[in-house]
């Protein structure tokens, strides 16, 4: 016969207690209403109430038991029932665990290459305070025969950097296809003491004066010169920051021809022009201003002795 489920008391019914089966009443016998909707009493409720109140001790007991295994004696909780404990990763150091943002790689410096064959912002008209501090340090010659010292100047305030002037002429003159690279004579660069000559980055204002002082007029043509009757072979700064159109963008050969050149008056070279149409300039012809002489054209060429590269 089926079974009724009791509406409440029981929540295991009928697997608790012993269920009492009816027969299924007749059509004109069935019974009260109030019977046919609460279902069967259950027959001990003393016994129901005495095991809830077990069960809830037992769940006291249990929870005091799992706060003693979360955390320490008078510590806080190692963990906390009900909160996701947050994922580890290796560079989370955030407090909402986002990982943190890693540092952009170093950029490599600057090689001396690069900066030779950059241009540099600098007016044609500048006129310098005219205060020329020597650049520290110095360079030991590296090759054999007589040993030139020399020093490096630079005016202040060009925002040019006189280090990587000071590098260009010692890497320069020292080159096998310089002044340096015969055998003859190799250059020292010192900051101080005895020098054969000082050779001064100046601004066009500058050089101006100093080349005025050996009866030369740089101002012209905006070029550098070699002051004779001074201590000092000028390189004008408009010119190492700019070039010429000559060269076009061959800056860093262009600075090498400078340096070569102007050094080349101080040892005794004068100037020459072009000797054979299609052929390398001679490093004593005034390439700043022209590539052509007598209807030939020459090549742009920064060395005394290009063949020995």
């Amino acid at each position: 016969m089926p079974l009724r489920r009791p509406r409440d008391g029981w929540d295991d019914w009928p697997h608790r207690g012993e269920a009492v089966a009816r027969p299924a009443p007749a059509d004109d016998d069935e019974p009260p209403l109030l019977d046919r909707l609460e279902g069967p009493k259950p027959r001990n409720r003393g016994r129901y109430a005495t095991g809830i109140a077990a069960a809830v001790v037992a769940c006291a007991i249990g929870g005091a038991i799992a706060m003693q295994a979360t955390g320490d004696e008078g510590g806080e909780p190692q963990a906390r029932a009900g909160k996701a404990e947050r994922p580890k990763t290796d560079d989370a150091s955030r407090s909402d665990g986002r990982a943190t943002p890693k540092a952009p790689a170093k950029q490599a410096a600057v090689t001396y290459g690069q900066k030779m064959g950059q241009t540099y912002p600098l007016a044609a008209d500048l006129q310098g305070g005219g205060h020329l501090k020597a650049v520290p340090g110095a360079a030991k010659a590296p090759g054999k025969g007589k040993v030139i010292r020399y020093r490096v100047d630079v005016e202040e305030g060009m925002g040019l950097d006189p280090r990587l002037f000071a590098d260009a002429v010692q890497k320069t003159l020292n080159d096998k296809r310089s002044w340096g690279g015969t055998g003859e004579r190799t250059f020292e660069r010192v900051s101080s003491g005895k020098s054969a000559f000082v050779i001064t980055l100046a601004s066009p204002g500058t050089t101006g004066k100093w080349c005025a002082k050996s009866g030369l007029d740089t101002v012209a043509q905006n070029v550098s010169c070699d002051s004779a009757s001074t201590e000092r072979v000028m390189i004008n700064a408009y010119r190492w920051a700019q070039g010429a159109k000559t060269y076009g963008d061959r800056i860093h050969a262009y600075r090498q021809m400078l340096i070569n050149h102007e050094v080349g008056h101080r040892l005794g070279w004068g100037h020459v022009g072009c000797n054979k149409d299609g052929a390398l300039a001679p490093v004593m012809m005034q390439q700043t201003k022209f590539l052509s002489t007598d209807g030939a054209t020459c090549k742009p060429n920064a060395w005394p002795y290009p063949k020995r590269g």
